[in-house]
Parts: structure tokens; C-alpha cells; sequence
């Protein structure tokens, strides 16, 4: 459980970084992100989760990972 704990950490790393780079070139990047995440999120919302009883668990903590992602990523420096 550890090794696919740590396999997801890294790849939550990885998106983050890749969502970066590519926010970085946008002319607005704040915009970017923002319009990125309201899209993720729909994209959670309407996903279908099949062999469950209940999935609003499993929705609800996807919904706060997306959160946790996005809260990772700062305003540009003024540098």
C-alpha cells in the first residue's frame, strides 16, 4: 500500500509540474489554471465510477485531491 501510495504522490507531482509549464506559457496563467480546475472538477462530477454501492465517498475525495493539486501552485513571482 506504501509503494502505490508513493506511485500517486508522484504522479500528482508530475501533473502539477506539467500543468505549471504549460500555465507558465499562457498569456493569462492565473485564467489558465483556474478554467483548467472548474474543467477537472466537471470532469470528477461526471465520471462514472462503476462496482460501488455508493461513490459519493470516492467522488468526494477525488474532489479534494483536484483541490490539494491546485493549492500546490502559487501566483507567478514578480522577479
Amino acid at each position: 500500500m506504501d509503494e502505490l501510495n508513493g506511485k500517486l504522490i508522484a504522479c500528482q507531482i508530475l501533473i502539477t509540474g506539467l500543468i505549471a509549464r504549460v500555465a507558465n506559457e499562457q498569456r493569462d496563467p492565473l485564467r489558465f489554471l483556474t478554467d483548467f480546475r472548474d474543467e477537472i472538477k466537471a470532469v470528477v462530477n461526471g465520471v462514472n465510477i462503476a462496482g460501488m454501492d455508493s461513490t459519493d465517498r470516492v467522488r468526494a475525495v477525488a474532489q479534494k485531491t483536484v483541490d490539494e493539486l491546485f493549492s500546490l501552485m502559487k501566483p507567478p513571482s514578480s522577479d
